[in-house]
């Protein structure tokens, strides 16, 4: 009989916010398939789960996707977790899903935490229809991702690191100066902080308090 794949949220950033249901789950499973073992080993030492952890990222290779699709084949239940937040949101996760669902395992989804949803809900602008980009390309495509921001019709939401969270708003400055941001930093966290106005008004803001953190970006289809 296959095993069972476990798809669960985890904290992005307060630990408190894992869930009831996603602490059983980590707890029953065989083990843990996560992104970084540092990160996860964390979040069970929080929770005195002792389980045996795989790394999946970016970089793993078919092969090791192999490994992991034929011991649930075989009858193996296994969690995945990511880093923060909830699995298949701009993260390795979606690869391991899709060779599952191709092999006919049981895949579970354990709801949680999502900094896109975090971001939705306090931003106070209509998203009941929008536009997720995950992260902008780093160097190559990096103009094309901005113009498509500036030419959508509807809201965009996308994710930015503390490295580029300044050239991003200099860059929306200049695309579109007139239009309102919300930029949420840090959710969660100790130093949450939510800022808006223009990208001129929010880098201004930032550049005053601290630009240290991940991001949610949301930009609006109007002005202020």
């Amino acid at each position: 009989m296959a095993g069972v794949l476990y798809v669960v949220a985890t904290p992005i950033g307060n630990l408190a916010d894992l869930t009831f249901r996603a602490r059983d789950v980590l707890k029953q499973v065989d083990a843990i398939i996560c992104e970084d073992k540092r990160v996860t080993s964390k979040l069970l030492e929080r929770f005195d789960i002792h389980k045996q952890l795989f790394s999946l990222h970016q970089h793993s290779k078919q092969a090791e996707l192999d490994v992991f699709v034929n011991k649930l084949i075989k009858g193996s239940v296994f969690a995945y977790v990511t880093d923060a937040g909830t699995p298949g949101l701009a993260d390795p996760g979606g690869k391991l899903v899709e060779q599952a669902v191709k092999q006919g395992i049981t895949i579970v989804p354990i709801p949680g935490v999502s900094a896109l949803t975090c971001a939705i809900s306090i931003a106070g602008i209509n998203l009941q229809e929008f536009y997720f980009f995950g992260w902008p390309p780093h160097k190559k495509g990096r103009q094309t991702f901005f113009k498509r921001v500036a030419a959508s019709s509807s809201p965009v939401i996308f994710y930015e690191s503390t490295y580029r969270i300044v050239k991003t708003l200099e860059v929306l400055s200049e695309i579109i100066p007139a239009r309102s941001l919300i930029v949420a930093r840090e959710l969660t966290k100790k130093f949450e902080t939510i800022y808006r106005g223009t990208a001129t008004e929010i880098l201004k803001q930032l550049q005053a308090s601290s630009t240290k953190g991940e991001f949610v970006v949301i930009v609006n289809t109007e002005g202020k």
